[in-house]
């Protein structure tokens, strides 16, 4: 089976047919499933989507039981958590739904981690980081754009020459480069390439 516009997060099954990964959907499997809206909910209380997931967490007062249910607790009540809590060995500690949330300085409410920042984040050299609350994901760098070659999506370099978004001077020649573009002034002419006179 062969699928010309690719599976981005999934499968070829058939001419152009995609099986979707879980957590994805779209004709190409490219867009994140937002699970927080299926019916029926598949969280308790509350609910956080992520890329190809997502994170459960509780009203205050509530536990997060490991089956992704909430049970009432007196004492995550009494600690006031942003986002539920767990009581390990008879300590109450408050629970971030993510791990690009860190617990903050009142131990009570969740800050974003920067993972772009840290060396958390790994995106490879043709790709730039971006941080999200709570995670973070890996954006083609500028001069290139995600394109499906040779059985995978690829960065691959934008000719500006051509997709006309160069801002070269009518009296100057376009140079694609890789994740750029230059300006010449053309014979007779003289300047930046941007200016020629």
């Amino acid at each position: 089976a062969t699928c010309g516009h690719g599976c981005k997060y999934g499968e070829c099954m058939g001419p152009n047919k995609c099986k979707c990964f879980p957590g994805f959907t779209g004709k190409t499997c490219n867009q994140d499933l937002n699970e927080c809206g299926l019916k029926p909910r598949p969280c308790e209380h509350r609910c956080m989507n992520t890329h190809g997931s997502y994170k459960c967490y509780c009203l205050n007062g509530y536990m997060l039981m490991p089956d992704g249910t909430c049970a009432s607790s007196r004492t995550c009540a009494v600690v006031n958590c942003q986002y539920g809590c767990e009581e390990v060995k008879g300590q109450v500690q408050c629970l971030c739904p993510s791990g690009g949330l860190q617990l903050g300085p009142n131990g009570r409410t969740c800050i974003d981690i920067d993972e772009c920042s840290t060396d958390k984040a790994v995106c490879s050299y043709n790709r730039r980081c971006v941080n999200t609350f709570g995670s973070f994901y890996c954006k083609c760098q500028l001069g290139y754009e995600l394109k499906y070659t040779s059985g995978r999506y690829n960065c691959v370099d934008v000719n500006e020459c051509v997709t006309d978004t160069h801002r070269c001077s009518l009296h100057a020649e376009c140079l694609n480069t890789q994740g750029s573009f230059q300006c010449k002034c053309k014979q007779g002419y003289q300047g930046t390439g941007f200016d020629c006179a």
